[in-house]
């Protein structure tokens, strides 16, 4: 049986919450290995709503043990809410099933106010973030300043740590306009927050290893999208983690062996929320219908989400980075009752055709997309669990879609519902 690493192969948002309770089911630990908050997965299970941040979405399954590992920066009072939602709901979180990387960054509220504070500092300088405060914490991360979880354990190492950071933040946050940070208030936060976090935090590394040597499955699982990784994506309109597959390995501690299967997560059309470079956008009543019909919105800020045909060219990238094996094509029935459908199959800059997205931001800003149009189906996709129930356009379209991408359709999901899924490909087989 193999490992299974789920990432999302667009800008996120291409329904992994609901493909990852799918598999969690078959795994014995579902680990998160990057990203914050910012982060937000939907699930629908027998008709309830749960609504995950900073939780791995194997958190609602009992029996089984999810991991937040060093890979993601934790916001503890954002995790700590979460919780208490989750037990409003009937879950129950405890150490029993949720363990915390002791080597995990924390985000604090002043790497929020830091965001926040840079955002608004000029319209030309927006990158579209949440404001939540993920990427000061991940340059606190690699600036060697930042708090991790152990260092709640001891007040000494805590007391140097936060000198350290507040010796580096009061200088930004003076040439922004902002009030020093309050030693003391962090300090007393920090010091309220440390038992009810520290019950969580172990040797992530040491016990999935051992997990993995017993033959226990792991379902690694990503945030946001490949388009917004930090190296490979829309620059520097992205996240501030690497959000391919290969990051599943150093944000938990597991060799890259560990990895098995790479299963990209792919929304039937394309959505983007934020800032940045979206060749195939539409701003008309199509787009419009797109996101009316899959309802685009943020889980976690409730932004709109930009709407556009499907991108074979950039799915086609990123499942070549990632070491993708197969995808996880979602919301078709968004797609039902649309007469024609488009789906881009190159990009025109100037007289140059490429088959890839260039580097270069102004390259990026002159691409025209090549459209290849393909029947829409008038019949209902939605709930259909085999091959036989989809129209025989809807098939067409996930076939063409293959070829392009040149990656195999491994799951297709039809709606929210985690059993409207026809299973092509059981990725935990090896």
């Amino acid at each position: 049986m193999a490992n299974v690493v789920v990432v999302g192969a667009q800008w996120g948002d291409e329904g992994k919450g609901k493909i990852v309770d799918w598999l969690s089911e078959r795994a014995d630990v579902i680990a998160r290995f990057q990203g914050g908050h910012n982060a937000g997965h939907t699930l629908v299970i027998d008709g309830t709503v749960y609504k995950l941040s900073a939780l791995p979405s194997g958190i609602v399954r009992p029996g089984k043990l999810s991991v937040i590992g060093n890979g993601v920066v934790l916001d503890p009072w954002a995790l700590l809410a979460e919780i208490e939602r989750l037990a409003a709901q009937g879950v129950s979180v405890t150490p029993d099933n949720l363990m915390i990387a002791e080597n995990t960054p924390l985000i604090l509220p002043l790497h929020g106010e830091l965001d926040r504070g840079r955002e608004g500092q000029n319209s030309t300088a927006r990158i579209g973030t949440t404001g939540r405060g993920i990427g000061p914490a991940y340059e606190d991360k690699v600036g060697r300043r930042v708090i991790r979880v152990a260092d709640l354990a001891d007040p000494q190492t805590l007391e140097t740590r936060i000198e350290r950071l507040l010796t580096h933040h009061d200088a930004l946050r003076s040439g922004l306009g902002l009030p020093p940070v309050d030693w003391a208030g962090l300090s007393a936060m920090l010091a309220e927050v440390a038992p009810k976090i520290l019950r969580f935090a172990g040797p992530v590394w040491k016990v999935m290893g051992e997990m993995r040597k017993a033959g226990k499955r792991i379902l690694f699982e990503g945030a946001q999208g490949a388009l917004l990784d930090v190296d490979f994506g829309t620059y520097p309109y992205v996240t501030s983690s690497t959000t391919m597959a290969g990051a599943a390995a150093t944000g938990s501690g597991l060799g890259p062996n560990a990895a098995g299967f790479v299963l990209g997560i792919v929304k039937a059309y394309t959505t983007r929320v934020g800032e940045g470079p979206f060749p195939t956008e539409l701003d008309d009543a199509t787009g419009q219908r797109l996101g009316e019909r899959g309802h685009e919105f943020g889980t976690v800020t409730g932004r709109k989400r930009r709407c556009g045909w499907f991108d074979a060219v950039l799915v086609r990238q990123t499942c070549a980075i990632s070491g993708t094996r197969g995808i996880a094509l979602t919301k078709l029935d968004v797609l039902d009752g649309f007469e024609t459908l488009k789906i881009c199959t190159g990009y025109r800059i100037g007289d140059e055709v490429y088959d890839y997205l260039p580097t270069a931001a102004a390259l990026q800003a002159k691409v025209e997309p090549i459209y290849e149009e393909l029947d829409g189906w008038s019949d209902s996709t939605a709930g259909a669990r085999s091959w036989a129930e989809l129209p025989a356009a809807a098939v067409k379209y996930v076939r063409r879609i293959e070829e392009l991408i040149q990656c195999p359709v491994a799951m297709l999901s039809t709606s929210p519902e985690r059993d409207d899924t026809i299973l092509v490909t059981d990725p935990f087989v090896d």
